[in-house]
């Protein structure tokens, strides 16, 4: 359990760094918000995933 705990961590933590870079950089480009949106969107979704993964996977860790 510790071991799948450590890797949703791990994982949050990869998506949260790819998010901070990657909105921006999505915002700034020329096709803009139009073209990537499903991509922020995903990311989103995926990291809200994580959240309550790892507020789970905690629950479990004494």
């Amino acid at each position: 359990m510790t071991i799948a705990f450590q890797l949703a961590v791990f994982l949050l933590i990869a998506i949260s760094f790819l998010l901070v870079i990657g909105v921006p950089v999505v915002l700034a480009s020329p096709d803009g918000w139009s073209g990537k949106k499903f991509f922020v969107f995903s990311g989103a979704s995926l990291w809200i995933g994580l959240v309550s993964l790892v507020g789970i996977l905690n629950s479990f860790i004494s």
